[in-house]
């Protein structure tokens, strides 16, 4: 993806080590986890919200268009 290799990973991990330590560490992950579930939640939202802004022109278009009314008798 961002061409990193296992050796580039490895000197990250002990960067970041070194940095928070230890015992700080899973606080971090958990907060980059909730950050990241926070995000995506986001992101599905304004899509679903998009769509239902369609969803109304879509309906709009299906009883202005006379072609899928029954014929009259």
């Amino acid at each position: 993806m961002f061409g990193l290799g296992t050796q580039e990973l490895i000197i990250i991990l002990v960067l970041v080590l070194m940095i928070f330590g230890a015992g700080k560490l899973p606080q971090v992950g958990s907060a980059l986890g909730k950050g990241l579930r926070n995000l995506k939640d986001g992101i599905k939202d304004v899509t679903e919200e998009k769509e239902e802004e369609h969803k109304p022109d879509q309906l709009e278009k299906k009883k202005e268009d006379p072609s899928d009314d029954p014929p009259p008798k």
